[in-house]
């Protein structure tokens, strides 16, 4: 019990002595975790839900106000039809269950990426998760579903257009303000689990200066321990965003 507190006391002050505001995390490795169990994917990605909520408990315990997780991209429509149709159900099936306990802990949800092109009774659930948590003061937490960066970036430049904004108009800012993160800050620490080194198209605008970790772990193993690990990586990093 008292390694426990000391962990989280560190937490803490590493997060309020490095103003860390913003974690994104991709949250990858749930098949491969799957596969070395001998078990089927759906019961890695039941894991990974697992590790989300702990995560989601642990960034508020250690004072993390921005919690940003990628969890369906605009490429996974490419895997097999009953992954994805499996994917969507356990979406809609896990905001259902814990939208109660995540409103009781002031969770504030809101979901990134072209929600509209998921079918209706989804677009709907999360429509009313957002709407229930709207006003609450803990963990913003964001999901990016049907998210991709490039896709982001070209909608704000299509809706920039249909704006009929000035080319002088348009600058760093300007763009930002169209983007779906345009009212929270960039993420600070970009945190990958399962190994792999690369970002897979995820808020390329916004980790532009980011500190990247990548551990090993793969997301379903990935718990308050693991996080406690990257925020002290991060806190040993010297952030000079180019100068």
């Amino acid at each position: 019990m008292l390694a426990v507190e000391n962990n989280l006391e560190k937490a803490k002050n590493l997060v309020k002595e490095t103003k860390l505001e913003h974690i994104a995390i991709i949250m990858d490795g749930n098949r491969r975790w799957a596969k070395e169990h001998m078990l089927p994917s759906a019961m890695g990605h039941k894991k990974g839900v697992d590790a989300l909520k702990t995560i989601v408990k642990a960034s508020h315990s250690f004072g993390v106000k921005y919690l940003t997780l990628y969890a369906f991209s605009t490429e996974n429509w490419n895997r097999k039809q009953d992954e994805v149709d499996f994917l969507m159900g356990l979406l809609a099936s896990t905001i259902k269950n814990e939208l109660k306990e995540l409103h009781q802990n002031e969770v504030k949800l809101r979901f990134i990426g072209n929600i509209k092109g998921l079918n209706a009774e989804l677009q709907g659930i999360l429509a009313d998760a957002e709407n229930t948590t709207k006003n609450n003061k803990g963990v913003n937490l964001q999901i990016a579903v049907n998210y991709g960066a490039r896709n982001e970036l070209t909608q704000a430049v299509q809706r920039i257009i249909e704006d009929n904004v000035p080319k002088e108009a348009v600058t760093e800012e300007l763009l930002q303000s169209y983007l779906y993160t345009k009212d929270i800050p960039n993420p600070d620490l970009l945190i990958r689990t399962g190994g792999e080194m690369r970002i897979s198209n995820y808020l390329l605008w916004q980790i532009a200066y980011s500190e990247l970790y990548i551990t090993p772990k793969y997301w379903p193993e990935f718990n308050e321990e693991a996080l406690l690990i990257s925020i002290e990586e991060f806190a040993k990093r010297q952030r000079r965003y180019g100068s």
